[in-house]
Protein backbone atom coordinates (compact mmCIF):
# COMPACT_ATOMS: atom_id res chain seq x y z
CA UNK A 1 0.00 0.00 0.00
CA UNK A 2 1.21 3.50 -1.01
CA UNK A 3 1.60 5.65 1.67
CA UNK A 4 0.90 9.72 1.18
CA UNK A 5 4.45 10.40 2.42
CA UNK A 6 5.99 8.00 -0.27
CA UNK A 7 4.55 9.60 -3.29
CA UNK A 8 7.28 11.00 -5.32
CA UNK A 9 7.69 12.00 -9.20
CA UNK A 10 8.57 9.76 -11.81
CA UNK A 11 12.60 9.97 -12.40
CA UNK A 12 13.34 12.85 -14.75
CA UNK A 13 9.65 14.40 -14.64
CA UNK A 14 10.87 17.91 -13.14
CA UNK A 15 13.69 19.39 -14.91
CA UNK A 16 15.44 22.00 -13.01
CA UNK A 17 15.42 25.52 -14.44
CA UNK A 18 19.20 26.96 -15.76
CA UNK A 19 19.58 30.02 -14.05
CA UNK A 20 22.01 32.24 -16.60
CA UNK A 21 24.20 35.14 -15.62
CA UNK A 22 25.07 33.66 -12.30
CA UNK A 23 28.80 33.31 -12.29
CA UNK A 24 31.31 32.19 -14.39
CA UNK A 25 31.25 28.79 -12.61
CA UNK A 26 28.04 27.90 -13.75
CA UNK A 27 29.18 27.88 -17.46
CA UNK A 28 26.70 30.45 -18.37
CA UNK A 29 27.56 32.89 -16.74
CA UNK A 30 29.04 36.77 -17.80
CA UNK A 31 27.53 36.89 -20.93
CA UNK A 32 24.45 34.93 -20.30
CA UNK A 33 24.73 32.19 -23.77
CA UNK A 34 24.72 35.37 -25.95
CA UNK A 35 28.42 35.37 -27.56
CA UNK A 36 30.45 38.87 -27.36
CA UNK A 37 29.18 42.24 -27.49
CA UNK A 38 27.59 44.59 -30.50
CA UNK A 39 23.98 44.42 -31.91
CA UNK A 40 23.24 40.67 -31.71
CA UNK A 41 24.01 40.69 -27.40
CA UNK A 42 21.21 42.94 -26.76
CA UNK A 43 17.27 42.30 -27.13
CA UNK A 44 15.00 43.61 -30.03
CA UNK A 45 17.92 42.26 -32.82
CA UNK A 46 16.22 41.83 -35.95
CA UNK A 47 19.36 41.60 -38.39
CA UNK A 48 18.12 37.90 -41.17
CA UNK A 49 19.50 38.77 -44.70
CA UNK A 50 21.39 41.78 -43.36
CA UNK A 51 25.38 41.19 -44.73
CA UNK A 52 27.54 44.07 -43.55
CA UNK A 53 26.14 47.01 -45.62
CA UNK A 54 26.48 45.00 -48.97
CA UNK A 55 23.50 44.81 -50.70
CA UNK A 56 21.75 41.30 -49.65
CA UNK A 57 21.20 38.27 -51.87
CA UNK A 58 17.26 38.33 -51.81
CA UNK A 59 17.83 42.05 -53.09
CA UNK A 60 20.17 40.92 -55.73
CA UNK A 61 18.64 38.48 -57.22
CA UNK A 62 16.25 39.19 -60.28
CA UNK A 63 12.78 39.85 -59.55
CA UNK A 64 10.44 36.88 -60.79
CA UNK A 65 6.44 36.82 -62.05
CA UNK A 66 3.92 39.45 -61.80
CA UNK A 67 1.53 40.40 -59.31
CA UNK A 68 -1.78 42.36 -60.67
CA UNK A 69 -2.45 45.58 -58.89
CA UNK A 70 -5.90 45.10 -58.79
CA UNK A 71 -6.74 41.22 -58.86
CA UNK A 72 -10.23 39.73 -58.41
CA UNK A 73 -11.76 38.16 -55.47
CA UNK A 74 -14.67 35.53 -56.45
CA UNK A 75 -16.92 34.05 -54.12
CA UNK A 76 -16.16 30.30 -54.19
CA UNK A 77 -19.34 28.23 -53.36
CA UNK A 78 -19.49 24.21 -53.53
CA UNK A 79 -22.57 22.91 -55.16
CA UNK A 80 -23.32 20.63 -52.09
CA UNK A 81 -23.64 23.39 -50.66
CA UNK A 82 -26.39 25.81 -52.83
CA UNK A 83 -27.88 21.62 -52.87
CA UNK A 84 -28.38 21.99 -48.82
CA UNK A 85 -29.69 25.57 -49.41
CA UNK A 86 -32.31 24.00 -51.77
CA UNK A 87 -33.14 21.49 -49.63
CA UNK A 88 -33.52 23.85 -46.58
CA UNK A 89 -35.82 26.27 -48.94
CA UNK A 90 -33.88 29.41 -48.71
CA UNK A 91 -32.55 29.12 -51.98
CA UNK A 92 -35.55 30.11 -54.51
CA UNK A 93 -34.84 27.93 -57.83
CA UNK A 94 -37.58 29.34 -60.09
CA UNK A 95 -35.13 32.04 -61.65
CA UNK A 96 -31.96 32.62 -62.18
CA UNK A 97 -29.44 31.76 -59.79
CA UNK A 98 -26.75 34.64 -59.20
CA UNK A 99 -24.92 36.33 -56.85
CA UNK A 100 -28.11 38.56 -55.97
CA UNK A 101 -30.09 35.43 -55.32
CA UNK A 102 -27.14 33.87 -53.32
CA UNK A 103 -27.09 36.67 -51.13
CA UNK A 104 -30.69 37.12 -50.46
CA UNK A 105 -30.58 33.28 -49.72
CA UNK A 106 -27.30 33.58 -47.12
CA UNK A 107 -25.31 31.23 -49.16
CA UNK A 108 -22.57 34.28 -49.35
CA UNK A 109 -22.48 37.51 -47.24
CA UNK A 110 -21.50 39.96 -50.28
CA UNK A 111 -21.12 39.49 -54.39
CA UNK A 112 -17.85 40.51 -54.24
CA UNK A 113 -16.51 40.19 -57.89
CA UNK A 114 -18.63 37.65 -58.57
CA UNK A 115 -19.20 33.80 -58.07
CA UNK A 116 -17.44 30.72 -58.70
CA UNK A 117 -19.01 27.25 -58.76
CA UNK A 118 -16.66 24.86 -57.63
CA UNK A 119 -17.34 21.05 -56.62
CA UNK A 120 -17.82 17.76 -58.54
CA UNK A 121 -20.86 15.96 -56.50
CA UNK A 122 -23.82 16.43 -54.30
CA UNK A 123 -26.19 18.39 -56.39
CA UNK A 124 -29.69 16.72 -57.26
CA UNK A 125 -31.97 19.52 -58.04
CA UNK A 126 -33.73 19.73 -61.06
CA UNK A 127 -33.41 22.38 -64.03
CA UNK A 128 -31.77 25.18 -61.95
CA UNK A 129 -29.74 27.98 -63.88
CA UNK A 130 -26.74 29.37 -62.91
CA UNK A 131 -25.57 32.46 -64.24
CA UNK A 132 -21.61 32.41 -62.60
CA UNK A 133 -18.49 34.11 -63.33
CA UNK A 134 -17.12 30.51 -63.67
CA UNK A 135 -17.88 26.89 -63.01
CA UNK A 136 -15.30 24.14 -62.63
CA UNK A 137 -15.33 21.14 -65.01
CA UNK A 138 -16.87 19.11 -62.32
CA UNK A 139 -19.71 21.34 -61.13
CA UNK A 140 -20.89 22.15 -64.64
CA UNK A 141 -20.82 18.37 -65.56
CA UNK A 142 -22.80 17.94 -62.34
CA UNK A 143 -25.46 20.54 -62.81
CA UNK A 144 -26.29 19.54 -66.25
CA UNK A 145 -26.03 15.86 -65.20
CA UNK A 146 -28.97 16.99 -63.02
CA UNK A 147 -30.95 18.63 -65.65
CA UNK A 148 -29.71 22.06 -64.84
CA UNK A 149 -27.57 24.69 -66.50
CA UNK A 150 -24.68 26.97 -66.39
CA UNK A 151 -24.52 30.25 -68.40
CA UNK A 152 -20.75 31.97 -67.80
CA UNK A 153 -20.94 35.85 -67.75
CA UNK A 154 -17.97 36.89 -70.13
CA UNK A 155 -14.87 38.52 -68.59
CA UNK A 156 -15.07 42.14 -69.69
CA UNK A 157 -11.25 42.72 -70.99
CA UNK A 158 -10.27 46.27 -70.86
CA UNK A 159 -6.85 45.55 -70.63
CA UNK A 160 -6.85 44.22 -74.44
CA UNK A 161 -5.44 47.29 -76.91
CA UNK A 162 -8.67 47.76 -79.39
CA UNK A 163 -7.36 46.66 -82.98
CA UNK A 164 -6.24 50.13 -84.77
CA UNK A 165 -8.50 51.21 -87.72
CA UNK A 166 -6.34 51.77 -90.96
Amino acid sequence: MTRLNDLRDNPGANKTKVRIGRGIGSGVGKTGGRGGKGQTARAGVAINGFEGGQMPLHMRMPKRGFNAWNPKDFNEVRIDRIQAYIDSGKLDIKGVVDAAALVAAGVIRRPKDGVRLIGAEGFSAKKVTFKVDYATKGATAAVEAAGGKVDLIPVKETWKKAPRAE
